[in-house]
């Protein structure tokens, strides 16, 4: 374990320039700035007063730049302890009151029924093949309602036939070796 921490900055919004640090975690590397600021100038006309689910959230860069943007709420989902407990200080420090961090397995957390949430961050370890799984259970317990957005990355392509049924890709692009999309729940 190492105790090594690594700094990363808001983009926009009320925090714009504002630099959080997070520790170095095995499989933990935060969206970086030019895919963040892309994604969040596609989320600009939704973000403000929406329920945001942020899983695998490890540095916490999608949930405090959604905080930032004037989302109402944020529920960011990060197995390891020690991220965890780094976001959870990371929120102090921003004086933020708005977002809870919980500490446990996102697959596990999503099995329970939901409730639904305007904008979902979805950005597993790239190993581990989740993004399917994940979708499933978003789907299959309510976590999303009608015209939810889903924000995800993945190391490979991706194409619209391996969503749910009920989603439709709205962006995708490519940056470096990320390709990042958004999709929204149409049903």
């Amino acid at each position: 374990m190492s105790r090594n921490v690594n700094q990363i900055r808001i983009i926009g919004g009320k925090w714009r320039s504002r630099k959080i640090t997070f520790p170095s975690v095995v499989g933990l590397r935060p969206t970086p700035d030019r895919i963040r600021e892309t994604l969040f100038n596609w989320l600009a006309p939704y973000i403000d007063g929406a329920r945001c689910l942020d899983l695998f959230a490890g540095s916490g860069a999608l949930s405090l730049e959604a905080l930032s943007r004037d989302a109402l709420e944020v529920i960011a989902i990060e197995q390891n302890p020690i991220a965890a407990k780094a976001l959870t200080e990371q929120l102090q420090k921003l004086d933020a009151h708005n977002m809870t961090v919980l500490t446990t397995d996102a697959l596990r957390w999503l099995e329970t029924p939901g409730f639904p949430v305007d904008i979902v961050f979805l950005d597993p370890p790239y190993q581990a093949h989740l993004l399917r799984p994940v979708f499933s259970l978003l789907e299959a317990n309510d976590w999303l309602k009608v015209f939810s957005l889903i924000y995800f990355e993945s190391h490979a392509p991706l194409q619209a036939t391996d969503l749910p049924a009920t989603w439709h890709l709205l962006r995708d692009k490519k940056a470096g070796r990320v390709y990042y999309y958004l999709a929204q729940k149409f049903a």
